[in-house]
């Protein structure tokens, strides 16, 4: 006779086997999730029971499980898609790296490393096109923190090949560079040099070769005004441009140079500020040019006497060197003007911005001749000066026979006495036409005129737009 259990026996034991088939699917949820990197933590103080027999709270359990499977699926979803898109931009980087080796080793032609640049690109673009075809098949097989680490590995390399190509290409543009620069320096020295070389020989042989068969019966104002513009003027134009370059060389400030020359100078062109400048070194020079002895006292060799005595120094100077004349004799009358021009000229602390030291001035005064390019301009400056004066003189000795004048600041332009050095402001002769009261200005001297006997050589002004009167 078999035994009957009771009903309640049965169900006690059913509830018991789900439980214990719970258990074991929860312990087994666990150890999959931990295999994937991931560990599960129950709150504190809430323990699974092994013997619970509430329904409830293992359905609650199994239900928090599901969430947090699904919050690790999701984020190894997000690590698996930034390893691919930081794959993705290493490989980007790699063929910008080796699109820039391609094209270097174009230029120079470099058959070599063309091929290897080439074939990295292929490279690449295989791989990127490999990692695509593997996502949209869902085949992707990374592990997210190795294959980010790699990425970066790989970016950066990339970078550094980039950067030294970049280094490289403008090291080899600076070589270039200076190469071009060192051939310009050598054309600009050979300019230079001709340019001095034709100077020279402009200066010193063709010009007075036309005074040498002068005779002082034959000499007339017209010899004065000749060796004026073709010589005198000449070097002192020359030695003005050396002066300025030295200036613009040592840092100084040519408007304030202006400015304390000739305070209220305006100019039409910025170009024309050299003439403040030679009007200065006109001013200087010609300093004493009435006077038979260019008001120079102290000179060994022997005073002129007569128009004569003048005419024969001019001739005997007229083709010796200004250093020949100086060291022969330092303390003959054109030794002396030569020193006393040079000191009043150039002031000692000029001097010292020019060359670092008032080792030349002192040189000058203890009646040396300094080797120098500046030196050597002052000195063929003060002779045809010098020249000129002898020249003026040899048309007569009398009281106020030669005489100079300089032309005030505003006073009005007279063809008669004045040459204008900036030849575009007459163009406003059609404006003085069309309005008679209209009329031009002196703005200053720039080289004074001269009075020889009857004869007035004419002064050379600038005229300036700021001064002309209505």
């Amino acid at each position: 006779m078999d035994t009957v259990r009771p009903k309640s026996a049965l169900s006690s034991k059913s509830k018991l086997a789900r439980s214990f088939q719970k258990v074991i699917n929860l312990r087994t949820a666990t150890r999959i999730s931990s295999n994937n990197g991931i560990c599960l933590l129950t709150p504190q103080g809430c323990r699974v029971k092994e013997h619970e027999d509430d329904d409830g709270e293992f359905d609650n359990k199994s239900k928090h499980f599901d969430r947090a499977n699904e919050d690790i699926t999701r984020a190894r979803n997000r690590a698996v898609m930034e390893a691919l898109v930081a794959k993705l931009f290493a490989g980007i980087t790699s063929i910008k790296a080796a699109y820039a080796e391609l094209q270097m080793a174009q230029n120079p032609y470099n058959s070599d490393a063309i091929q290897v640049a080439d074939l990295a690109v292929v490279d690449e673009l295989r791989a990127i096109s490999e990692l695509k075809r593997s996502f949209l098949k869902k085949e992707l097989d990374l592990s997210p923190q190795v294959t980010i680490m790699l990425a970066e590995i790989q970016e950066q390399q990339g970078l550094m090949k980039t950067y030294q190509i970049t280094i490289k290409k403008l090291e080899a543009e600076v070589d270039r560079k200076d190469l071009n620069i060192s051939g310009l320096k050598k054309k600009l020295e050979d300019s230079v040099s001709l340019n001095k070389s034709l100077e020279k020989k402009l200066n010193l042989s063709g010009s007075l070769s036309i005074f040498d068969n002068l005779l002082i019966s034959g000499l007339n104002p017209t010899h004065f005004v000749e060796f004026l513009n073709q010589l005198t003027l000449r070097s002192i134009r020359s030695f003005v441009k050396i002066l300025v370059r030295e200036m613009e060389s040592a840092n100084w400030d040519l408007d304030a140079a202006i400015k304390f020359i000739e305070p209220e100078a305006s100019f039409s062109k910025q170009s024309h500020r050299c003439f403040v400048f030679e009007s200065f070194v006109c001013k200087t020079m010609f300093e004493g040019f009435n006077y038979p002895t260019f008001n120079i006292h102290g000179g060994d060799s022997p005073l002129c006497s007569d128009a004569l005595g003048f005419f024969d120094r001019f001739k005997k100077l007229k083709p010796v060197s200004p250093k020949h004349l100086f060291t022969q004799n330092p303390n003959s009358s054109f030794g002396k003007f030569l020193r006393t021009k040079y000191l009043h000229l150039v002031h000692a602390k000029m001097e010292c911005s020019f060359f670092g030291n008032l080792n030349q001035r002192k040189m000058v005064t203890s009646c040396g001749y300094p080797e120098t390019s500046f030196f050597t301009a002052f000195a063929e400056m003060s002779k045809r000066v010098w020249l000129l004066h002898s020249l003026a003189f040899s048309f007569g000795q009398e009281e106020g026979e030669v005489t100079i004048f300089q032309v005030r600041k505003d006073s009005r332009f007279s063809e008669v006495y004045m040459e204008c050095v900036n030849q575009e402001v007459l163009f406003s002769s059609s404006e003085i036409d069309a309005n008679p009261e209209a009329e031009l200005r002196v703005n200053f001297t720039v080289v004074p005129g001269f009075k020889i006997g009857e004869s007035v050589i004419q002064s050379q002004v600038y005229l300036s737009p700021a001064n002309r009167r209505r």
